[in-house]
């Protein structure tokens, strides 16, 4: 399974389980969360589909302009900024897999409060991908802050091997080991993102409701 190892979710769940929080007693807190939670449709989850089917891009996008994708989600709408230093293969397939349609109608199928929200996955198991990936190597001092977009992968793969998993950290600084390629940024919607975050239930890790990517645009400026 594709994942972001949850440093900083692990030692939350100890101080919870210390304080003799049970599971049933997390459960309610995070439906009563769920039902609290405003500007998200309540919309069913898209069936899911077959892995694969894509094919890597064989040029870059050009370093000259801005790149975005645009993320229309059923809490709303973000942009991620894509960063091209860090990640320019990355950078080249999200944009690819977006114009092909591979993001539409999929789900955040991984959501952990105060950490990440993870998707890009068809088959909404956390085992899914293109088909292929990349790999774009995080600088040794990259940091997983509230806002940034990385690539998830498995633990044997090399640092910064990406498929079409993504996580956004929706921690202010969650620790993580500079392992995860370094897509880029949301620049426009962060509260959208903020909102998804709190959809999650800690102890399972899985959306209290399910949070749906109806389309995401790639676009370019000068």
């Amino acid at each position: 399974m594709l994942r972001v190892a949850a440093i900083a979710v692990v030692t939350l769940a100890l101080v919870a389980a210390g304080c003799g929080g049970g599971s049933s007693s997390s459960t309610s807190a995070a439906t009563e969360t769920a039902e609290t939670v405003s500007g998200c449709e309540s919309v069913e989850a898209p069936a899911p589909r077959d892995a694969g089917g894509a094919t890597a891009p064989k040029e870059r996008l050009d370093p000259e302009r801005t790149w975005t994708l645009t993320f229309d989600t059923s809490c709303g709408t973000f942009v991620v900024t894509l960063d091209l230093d860090s990640a320019p293969a990355t950078a080249a397939s999200l944009v690819s897999l977006a114009r092909s349609g591979f993001y539409d109608d999929t789900v955040f199928h991984r959501i952990v409060p105060g950490f990440v929200i993870q998707g890009g996955d068809p088959t909404q198991t956390g085992t899914g991908g293109p088909g292929y990936s990349t790999v774009d190597a995080p600088a040794s001092g990259a940091t997983y802050t509230k806002g940034v977009v990385a690539m998830a992968k498995t633990e044997d793969e090399p640092a910064g091997t990406a498929g079409s998993q993504f996580f956004v950290v929706t921690g202010d600084d969650v620790g993580l080991p500079p392992d995860y390629a370094v897509a880029g940024t949301v620049t426009d919607g962060l509260d959208v993102v903020e909102r998804i975050g709190a959809l999650g239930d800690p102890a399972t890790e899985q959306p209290l409701q399910p949070v749906v990517v109806r389309s995401v645009t790639a676009a370019s400026s000068p």
